[in-house]
């Protein structure tokens, strides 16, 4: 089926709850009214579904190809001319700085469009996806030279960028990188050493690819304190000379065929340093969690393409007859989705879809506050809030994304099996996000282990304060009760975490999967309870889409009774320690 945006809900969140529709309130997005957000977001699901998802199935079966006697790539027909559709439509600048091409739009709707263009096609997704992420990072910390000679092509999207952290003996443990940087005479470096699982690291889309590496320069420390980050470009831009920088090969993937994830070997080629020596790791992260933001999109995306290619089954298979009775009496059989437990999976889908919907937006917002807002108390705290919720977005969206999915298939049965059907390829792509830009696990320790201690316990504490307030001021709100004793039980899991991680950093870290979990079901909680007194309200004055605003009321309910419930035994693995994880010996396993 053709994908459709889901435009009602999204200006439903944006607009109706999040009041995001007062951005233009702000001197940094004067432009960015209801009516420009409205048509940017209704133009971005006409290009996910006309442009890009047209040549989704095909990126899957040809994937990309590579030349080993030219280490070209070659990406699967229709990718270039998509690509450039994309590109000239203006969709790879939208919140890109202003003074290098950019439209300076909120950085909320590139949120948005990133989930319909991974619901579409996230493979092609990756592309310019990446490049952000790069536009970020030289923005942020490259010096006037670099930012003059790279960010306005790679605004436009005439040349794309990648990040190569990983290799062959290292990925997560980067302090262990082999790359190193020599000094040139002329202010350059001499960039030597492999690294793998680089998307985009090659490819036919642009004639330039610009690489933000990371590598050690002579003499510097045996850790994450001795990288530095470098600028290395395939095509020199002041000569036109090639760089050596050549593809090694291309990984064989499960899913994201489409997606060129290269081995890059870097052969003494020239590039030049992105801050300052050694501080490498604080200008990739600028790009990292911008990634990982971008990658929990890419979850919610094939979560709603999976729900609606399931849905769209559901309506029209017929099989059985429902338990009370047949409700297509001149049919052979009723359609499948008159039976509980194919509505199980599909209220589980839709309901998680757009509850994840929300804590992506609400965090968006969140972002666009912490640039926008005249009030300095007010940015400080939508950057607390992003710097906690960056990682619950990537780890929650991207698990529960595949498992969406995988219901999705479930509910086609034998059909969600075959080729034939789209599932089994959004279960394969959907299953990278969840490991990629770092593993969920790892963002779990980021949770634990960085995030609830920064600040004295600043960001945790904005969080529980910002959801005590909604529950102070509306006592009446749908389920205010569960939302209440879902917040306590966060509060007690980071009390048992704050005591005994302190103690024992094996606590903290058997804690950690757990704790993201319930704290993502808790800001769901607050998020839903928004939505349904939103709902409520616009029912009650005859406002907005009855459907979708009484739809709205009982996926709170169905939210609230079957899976907030989740949170108890969350907490109760929490304060159960590790004992059980960490008891087996060696011999035992």
């Amino acid at each position: 089926m053709q994908y459709q945006p889901p435009v009602n809900d999204i200006k439903f969140i944006l607009f109706d709850v999040l009041g995001a529709d007062q951005l233009h309130s702000f001197e940094k997005y004067a432009d960015a009214t209801p009516d420009i957000i409205s048509a940017v977001i209704e133009e971005a699901g006409k290009l996910a579904a006309e442009v890009l998802q047209p040549v989704n199935k095909i990126g899957d079966q040809q994937g990309c190809r590579y030349d080993p006697d030219t280490h070209a790539v070659t990406t699967p027909d229709g990718f270039k001319e998509a690509y450039k559709q994309f590109t000239e439509g203006g969709w790879a600048s939208l919140d890109a700085p202003v003074e290098f091409g950019g439209q300076g739009l909120p950085h909320t709707l590139k949120f948005i469009v990133d989930e319909m263009v991974c619901s579409a096609n996230l493979s092609l997704g990756m592309y310019p996806g990446l490049t952000h992420g790069a536009i970020s990072a030289l923005y942020a910390h490259g010096s006037d030279e670099l930012k003059k000679t790279y960010l306005s092509q790679l605004v436009s999207g005439e040349w794309t960028g990648t990040m190569c952290l990983t290799e062959p003996q290292c990925g997560t443990d980067l302090g262990m990188i082999r790359t190193r940087a020599t000094p040139r005479a002329d202010g350059s470096y001499g960039i030597e050493g492999t690294k793998i699982w680089i998307t985009g690291g090659e490819h036919d889309l642009v004639d330039n690819i610009v690489h933000l590496v990371l590598a050690k320069l002579p003499g510097a420390p045996d850790s994450t304190k001795g990288i530095s980050l470098f600028v290395v470009p395939k095509v020199l831009p002041h000569s036109g000379e090639r760089n050596p920088v050549y593809c090694g090969g291309l990984e064989h993937k499960m899913g994201i065929k489409g997606s060129a994830t290269a081995v890059i070997n870097f052969e003494d080629a020239q590039g030049w340093m992105v801050g300052e020596p050694n501080d490498g790791m604080r200008a990739m992260f600028t790009m990292m969690n911008e990634a990982r933001l971008m990658v929990g999109m890419q979850g919610l995306g094939v979560a709603e393409m999976a729900y609606q290619e399931s849905l769209g089954f559901a309506l029209e298979r017929l099989q059985g007859r429902s338990l009370t009775g047949p409700k297509n009496a001149d049919g052979p059989a009723d359609p499948i989705i008159v039976h509980p437990d194919v509505r199980r999976m599909l209220m589980r889908q839709k309901v998680l879809n757009e509850g994840m919907r929300a804590l992506a937006l609400f965090t968006g917002h969140q972002l666009d506050l912490s640039v926008a807002h005249p009030d300095e108390a007010v940015r400080q705290a939508g950057d607390d809030l992003v710097q906690l919720l960056t990682p619950v977005v990537k780890a929650f969206l991207t698990d529960e994304g595949f498992n969406n999915a995988n219901m999705g298939l479930q509910v086609l049965g034998g059909a969600g099996f075959t080729t034939d059907w789209p599932l089994e390829q959004l279960v394969r792509d959907g299953r990278i996000p969840r490991i990629y830009e770092g593993t969920n696990g790892i963002q779990a320790m980021d949770l634990v282990g960085r995030k609830l201690g920064l600040k004295g316990g600043r960001l945790i504490g904005l969080l529980f304060d910002t959801i005590k307030s909604f529950l102070a001021a509306h006592g009446d709100a749908p389920h205010h009760a569960e939302l209440a004793s879902a917040l306590q039980s966060l509060e007690e899991a980071t009390t048992w975490i704050a005591t005994n991680g302190m103690q024992d950093p094996e606590q903290a870290g058997a804690a950690a999967t757990p704790y993201l979990r319930l704290t993502a079901l808790t800001v769901i909680a607050y998020l839903w309870s928004r939505m349904a007194a939103v709902a409520e309200q616009q029912l009650a004055a005859g406002e907005g889409h009855t459907d979708m605003l009484e739809g709205k009321l009982v996926s709170a309910r169905y939210y609230f009774e079957k899976l907030l419930p989740e949170s108890r035994w969350l907490l109760a693995d929490i304060v159960g320690g590790k004992d059980s994880v960490m008891a087996l010996t060696a011999e035992q396993w």
